[in-house]
């Protein structure tokens, strides 16, 4: 591998066969994933949006919603 070129050299590659690749041994072993390797976390389980911010959540797009509909009122 080169500084200006990041693809490995075929040529100076070590453990890599013309015809075949990589041998099985040469390469480590693909990682299960990460899904589960903490504990289970059941001390704070999600619960979803709270009361309160979905209200003022609500009551924004409720003002906008008549903004906009005494707007095209007005312009009407």
């Amino acid at each position: 591998m080169d500084q200006r070129n990041p693809v490995p050299d075929p040529e100076r590659t070590p453990g890599l066969r013309p015809s075949v690749g990589v041998p099985p041994g040469e390469t480590p072993p693909a990682e299960d994933g990460l899904s589960e390797t903490g504990p289970q976390e059941t001390y704070n389980p999600t619960k979803g949006w709270s009361t309160g911010p979905t209200i003022i959540i609500w009551a924004f797009v409720v003002l906008f919603a008549a903004f906009c509909i005494a707007f095209a009122i007005a312009v009407l």
